[in-house]
């Protein structure tokens, strides 16, 4: 996948406009290797799904959210499908009072305008913006100051055991072994397990399996599989139970999210 389709030396220019903005389609699903950029970026999904890892957690970007990466965030991400999206690129300098880790936000429909309307500036880093164009900038980096993050991260253990049955846990959301289960096979203590999951990522081991779970869900209904297929492969005990949760994490249904997504596609 492209990088928007934005050459990564515009996005690393240390001096230029204070925020860059490209959008971008591409119609096969794509992994982009680990790198960094000198600015902050924020990007997000138009159509489609984007997962994103850092060193210490895995972003999902379902098209309602955006993930913020401070200046030189190692990060990989992978498309799902078609996908069209943008990223918002600010310049270093201005990022000291932005957020300091990463994270995900809910986009706004502010934050969407500005960024569309920035997305159709010319890229010339000897032209400054202009006074009209800089107040919309501002509006784009008040948003990222402002709007709430959102748990749509699966935060990564740092021990090297628990990383382990994490891995485990990422590679197979479906597994049914059970936390002592899982703490003999990482030759760890069941207590050892549940208090430093909650110490380490900020969730209990079942949230964080529960989430890894809604991760891999994501994905796969991006995918285009059907609910009850996708139910049945992450062992939830029956469709219903599924879209209890999906419903509590994501404010609407494995359906509705799905055709949100494939209506996208077809209008692409």
């Amino acid at each position: 996948m492209s990088d928007f389709s934005i050459d990564h030396g515009m996005v690393n220019w240390a001096d230029g406009p204070s925020v860059i903005v490209a959008a971008g389609r591409d119609d096969e699903t794509r992994p982009m290797q680990r790198h960094s950029h000198a600015r902050g970026q924020l990007f997000a999904s138009m159509r489609g799904l984007l997962t994103v890892g850092v060193d210490d957690a895995v972003w999902v970007v379902p098209s309602v959210h955006a993930v913020w990466l401070p200046p030189h965030r190692p990060h990989a991400a992978r498309s799902h499908g078609r996908f069209e999206g943008w990223g918002a690129y600010v310049a270093e300098d201005l990022c000291a009072d932005l957020p300091s880790s990463a994270c995900t936000i809910r986009i706004s429909n502010l934050l969407r305008e500005a960024v569309m309307r920035a997305a159709s500036w010319p890229l010339d880093r000897h032209q400054p913006l202009s006074a009209a164009q800089e107040r919309i900038a501002g509006v784009i980096m008040d948003e990222i100051r402002t709007l709430p993050p959102e748990p749509l991260g699966l935060p990564m253990p740092l021990d090297a055991r628990l990383q382990r049955i994490a891995g485990a846990l990422v590679d197979d959301p479906a597994s049914s072994r059970d936390l002592d289960a899982w703490a003999a096979w990482g030759a760890v203590s069941s207590r050892t397990l549940s208090r430093r999951f909650v110490s380490e990522t900020g969730l209990t081991f079942t949230a964080w399996r529960q989430r890894a779970r809604l991760v891999r869900a994501l994905e796969m209904l991006a995918a285009g599989q059907p609910i009850g297929a996708v139910a049945m492969d992450l062992n939830y005990s029956t469709a219903s139970a599924f879209i209890a949760v999906f419903r509590q994490a994501f404010d609407c249904t494995p359906s509705v999210y799905q055709q949100r997504l494939l209506a996208g596609r077809a209008g692409a």
